[in-house]
């Protein structure tokens, strides 16, 4: 249990890949149909979130500029055909800038009980609901985080209030799912062996997520933006390589079992682990 924190380059910041089109419709559905559940925001961060807008539009015409056109205070998206008014967006700033990129955004400010998170544009959350989350300090938003409060509530609150203006830092988290759907506010804590799950078809029917975490200062709000950018992998393909298996082996043992059972692992974990065992030989 440790934040792991790495300096991320400006170039690395934000990531396209050849899922965005699939990713940006996805995007474009949950907005549609279940708006309440992937954008939220306080009036404190109205300033915070018109700013992320300004700072991911003056991003990525420069690092994508094959992709992204900025002429006046339109901005071209090459890879959606959209076309956006950015003196006068149909939506919130942030909402429009999650429909700009494949990574979710959140705000963090300063609160009376720690960083607060005060807006997000959310729409493949890893098992959690934004509203449930939406106003609080960082330390009850992750609550139900096993040891989260004792090893890494004190470090997080300290590194919101020192991230420097101009410093990227990012990090990664991951889990082992049975599900592979980018949307999930639910699924922890499931108790039960799932028996359809075994050690011969463990690397089609389970996945591994990915997040793909940084943050940074925006210079006029102070606000911290925090992105998330999910990868999901089917087993199979990541543990082709037997040393790649045998270290993910590892790594599943090495949790504490509040992580396990937090995660749910256990209803596929004797599977999980015969599988592994037999990839990484």
């Amino acid at each position: 249990m440790a934040m792991g924190l790495t300096s991320s380059p400006v170039a690395d910041w934000i990531e396209l890949d050849d899922l965005y089109d699939a990713e940006m419709a996805e995007r474009r559905a949950l907005l549609a149909d279940r708006h309440g559940d992937v954008f939220a925001a306080l009036p404190t961060s109205d300033d915070a979130r018109r700013e992320v807008l300004e700072v991911l539009t003056g991003h990525l015409p420069v690092r994508y500029p094959d992709w992204f056109r900025q002429d006046g205070t339109m901005l071209q998206n090459r890879l959606t055909g959209e076309d956006w008014n950015l003196a006068a967006p149909p939506c919130d700033p942030l909402e429009l800038a999650g429909r700009l990129v494949q990574e979710d955004l959140c705000l963090i400010q300063p609160g009376d009980e720690g960083p607060l998170l005060t807006a997000a544009m959310l729409c493949f959350p890893s098992r959690w609901r934004l509203a449930e989350k939406i106003g609080r300090p960082l330390a009850a938003v992750h609550g139900p985080v096993p040891l989260y409060a004792e090893r890494l509530s004190g470090p997080v609150d300290r590194f919101m209030d020192r991230v420097k203006i101009g410093h990227i830092a990012a990090r990664l988290n991951w889990s082992v799912l049975d599900d592979p759907a980018l949307f999930q506010t639910g699924g922890k804590y499931r108790e039960g062996v799932n028996q359809a799950i075994t050690a011969e078809n463990a690397g089609e029917t389970l996945f591994l997520r990915v997040e793909r975490q940084t943050l940074r200062r925006l210079p006029r709000s102070l606000a911290v933006l925090f992105t998330i950018r999910v990868h999901v992998y089917p087993l199979a393909k990541i543990t082709a390589r037997a040393e790649v298996a045998a270290t993910l082996a590892r790594a599943v043992r090495e949790l504490p079992d509040p992580i396990h059972k937090y995660k749910s692992l256990g209803m596929f974990r004797a599977a999980l682990l015969a599988y592994l065992d037999r990839q990484g030989g």
